[in-house]
């Protein structure tokens, strides 16, 4: 007997891609004879996409909806598909088909096969601008040195074997990270590139503020490398300070007077910035604790559809 395969689609005001990405998922799993459950997971999107999902949960007993009370993000929203997938393996895809959905065959063979986590890796972005590419770039060159995980061409589309779901929803945290968590967890681990697809219908959601925000959320709640650079740039200031010094009681005792107002005004300019920088960063970091001692839950559920199978 075939096992059941999960897709989770996050899906924020993605009413043109409800319909369109179902039926593409049903004829390529269809096809391939695999036993299936699509989970779409309304991010309190401002348009259509619940009832939409409501609409085709009417005509395919294959979907399932969850709709949160309000936008929780990408990762709350990864997490309660998670949570609620009831397959043998779970599959995380983008709702806008910008992942190759043919890509999860291939997942699932290989699944099949006896790997507990199967990574898609990115082979080329897609068309992106070159600030984006820059960005993503820079971020992932310093997650991957923060986690010591290379996650230079890693992505959200993956695929998850039951035990390896169970154990990700175990994590306690609040902020989550899914793409650097599901390869920390480890298990047997295979890889698939795919090619990101342009999208077929509406705009992508991430500004370059939101990228900004996602970046700096994810790096602090995943690795403490902020805080170790902060002590980097501690030691560098000591260093100079030791050197400065000495130079000025050797221009002291040789007679001559120390000069130079603008270069001490810069230093402490140069100096008070750090500090500023340090104390932000520090308390970037309270307040990332102050977070996760609440206790409040990742996400709310306003409303969920029951699958029939």
């Amino acid at each position: 007997m075939e096992k059941m395969l999960s897709v989770v689609l996050p899906a924020y005001n993605e009413e043109q891609m409800i319909q369109k990405t179902a039926d593409t998922l049903h004829d390529i799993l269809t096809k391939e004879h695999i036993p299936y459950e699509l989970v779409f997971v309304n991010d309190g999107s401002k348009d259509q996409t619940w009832n939409k999902i409501l609409e085709k949960k009417k005509v395919d007993p294959h979907i399932r909806g969850v709709c949160f009370s309000r936008n929780f993000g990408k990762e709350a929203a990864i997490s309660a598909g998670l949570s609620q997938a009831q397959g043998d393996c779970v599959a995380v895809m983008d709702c806008d088909l910008q992942h190759p959905p043919e890509t999860l065959v291939t997942m699932y063979e290989l699944w099949e096969k006896g790997f507990e986590v199967v990574e898609g890796i990115k082979s080329s972005r897609g068309e992106e601008s070159l600030v984006h590419k820059m960005f993503a770039k820079t971020f992932y060159k310093l997650i991957s040195k923060a986690t010591g995980i290379d996650m230079s061409r890693a992505s959200d589309f993956k695929l998850l074997d039951r035990k390896v779901v169970d154990e990700y929803l175990k994590l306690p945290e609040r902020n989550v990270f899914f793409r650097a968590l599901s390869s920390w967890i480890g298990f047997s681990t295979a890889y698939v590139e795919f090619d990101v697809q342009e999208r077929e219908a509406g705009h992508s959601k991430w500004s370059f503020r939101s990228l900004t925000k996602y970046a700096i959320n994810n790096i602090t709640s995943f690795s403490a490398a902020p805080m170790q650079i902060v002590t980097f740039c501690g030691f560098i200031f000591f260093v100079f300070a030791l050197i400065l010094t000495g130079q000025s009681l050797y221009m002291y005792f040789s007679g001559d007077a120390v000069k130079g107002f603008t270069t001490i005004i810069l230093l402490l300019l140069l100096i008070g910035s750090i500090l500023m920088f340090s104390l932000g960063v520090i308390g970037y970091y309270i307040s990332k604790i102050y977070e996760e001692v609440k206790m409040r839950p990742r996400y709310i559920i306003s409303d969920i559809t029951k699958s029939k199978q």
